[in-house]
């Protein structure tokens, strides 16, 4: 491996994903040259194919290495295809200890998810952030996006969707919005800029190249060869501007992801969200208030 290229290393399962870390952290260790610079992303509580699709977007948007203990055929099937077609490898760790098992029993497993974790209350909460990113990805059921934790505005190709998806994976219920040109902002986002105790609203952008380079490899993932508006250059200047402006009225804080990888984005979101909650509960204290529940499980 290149000495620039970071390594990713992805953990993908149908629970809580605790097996997947005891493991990684287990291997990990013998590899004392790569320990430190790795980055270990885990997607848990994967259970649906929109989710499982979701997911594999993100991975593909990262590269690295992926190890799963996804039991469901259909949600492996679109694991291993989407891996495929990325050219990244995928390692099921547990099917051969699995068939071992199997095997030396004379029983077929039942494949069943996260038999062995408790279903507790994080769990749960899990769950409905990645429920809720789902519902609400690309500007979907605006009607109850002020119960989102974040939303994330921005144009098109800005890594909105693969931010909310790992956001979620962090327990936080993420809405993405997208900014297209020639087309109102939804009266829903825009009032989203007026409410105090509402969702941290993050708008996410990047240069004008970098832009135009990705928009580029998604028309050519499509089969399509004609250039369009969508990566003139001089249209996406025109977008990023617009999207500029609008965080800019609101007073939302925008994030360049040019040179961030999606976990990079994520953590900077998350400081802002910290750093929110934080004079929240400073307001509330100096209003003689009870200091509000952060919204992190």
């Amino acid at each position: 491996m290149p000495k620039t290229v970071r390594p990713h290393i992805h953990l993908v399962s149908d629970a809580t994903g605790e097996t997947l870390k005891s493991i990684a952290k287990a291997v990990l260790v013998q590899f004392q040259k790569s320990h430190d610079e790795v980055e270990v992303h885990t997607w848990a509580l994967v259970r649906t194919p929109l989710q499982m699709e979701r997911v594999v977007e993100a991975i593909a948007a990262m590269g690295g290495l992926v190890l799963f203990t996804i039991v469901d055929k259909g949600q492996r099937d679109i694991l291993v295809k989407g891996c495929a077609q990325a050219k990244l490898q995928i390692v099921p760790v547990l099917d051969p200890v699995m068939h071992a098992v199997g095997r030396y029993f004379g029983e077929k497993a039942q494949n069943l998810p996260g038999r062995q974790h408790e279903l507790d209350a994080e769990y749960f909460y899990r769950i409905d952030a990645m429920h809720f990113t789902i519902a609400h990805d690309d500007g979907q059921h605006l009607g109850d996006i002020d119960k989102a934790d974040i939303v994330l505005v921005g144009v098109s190709r800005t890594s909105k969707t693969p931010t909310s998806i790992y956001l979620a994976n962090r327990g936080y219920k993420t809405a993405n919005i997208p900014i297209v040109p020639g087309l109102p902002v939804p009266e829903e986002v825009n009032r989203l800029g007026g409410l105090t105790d509402g969702p941290l609203v993050v708008g996410l952008t990047a240069s004008p190249d970098r832009l135009i380079s990705v928009r580029r490899n998604r028309l050519i993932a499509m089969n399509e060869t004609t250039e369009t508006e969508y990566v003139d250059v001089d249209r996406v200047r025109d977008e990023l501007n617009m999207a500029r402006k609008l965080c800019s009225r609101h007073g939302w804080p925008v994030i360049d992801v040019t040179r961030r990888s999606i976990e990079e984005t994520a953590a900077a979101i998350l400081n802002l969200q910290a750093r929110r909650e934080e004079q929240r509960r400073q307001q509330n204290l100096d209003l003689g208030l009870p200091a509000p529940e952060g919204r992190r499980r």
